[in-house]
């Protein structure tokens, strides 16, 4: 059912370019709260270009929110670029981090749990195992409710990073005007090479 501005609320991951610049991701993030949206999600780090940094928003709401922040993001001096992936072909990844309680009688069930999820164990003490695990949030929730009946004492999330499964168009090789000139020197070789 339609609420007629623009259909139930529900979750849009959105992936943001910006210019690699202090006080860039509290005027993003401060355009969703300033209009009552709570940001579920948040990750941000450099492209390939380090003066990039590339932004993973996970926000609720509805299409025409959702449509009206992505104008007011544009309008940011230091935004390059907004893309919603939500319905677009896109991968999905979050990293978790989680201690679990490692009593003798629970070991070989949570290794094989861990298995199961492709989870690495990364650290071992007496009483715990502390398990890494990437995956999309159905198997990230799943391998947690499995193992909450055995005890996780702590739980860290990154938060959602997405990437197009393919470009709209073909990536042309463009020429950066914000960098100096590269020497012309074919011994030189860099990163844009």
């Amino acid at each position: 059912m339609s609420n007629g501005n623009g259909g139930e609320p529900r979750k849009h991951t959105i992936a943001v370019l910006v210019e690699n610049k202090f006080g860039v991701l509290s005027r993003v993030a401060g355009l969703f709260s300033a209009r009552g949206y709570n940001i579920e999600s948040l990750s941000v780090g450099e492209t390939l270009d380090p003066t990039v940094s590339r932004m993973t928003l996970v926000v609720r709401g509805d299409e025409f929110v959702i449509e009206q922040v992505t104008k007011q993001l544009h309008k940011l001096i230091d935004v390059i670029k907004v893309n919603d992936l939500t319905d677009e072909s896109h991968v999905e990844r979050e990293l978790v981090l989680m201690r679990v309680n490692a009593e003798p009688q629970h070991r070989t069930e949570v290794l094989r749990t861990a298995d199961i999820f492709r989870a690495r164990v990364v650290d071992v003490t007496p009483l715990s195992f502390t398990l890494e695990v990437t995956g999309d949030e159905e198997k990230i929730e799943a391998m947690i409710e499995l193992l909450r009946p055995i005890g996780i004492q702590e739980l860290v999330r990154t938060g959602k990073v997405a990437i197009s499964r393919a470009p709209k168009t073909r990536v042309k090789k463009v020429e950066d005007k914000r960098r100096a000139p590269q020497s012309q020197d074919p011994r030189v070789v860099g990163f844009a090479d």
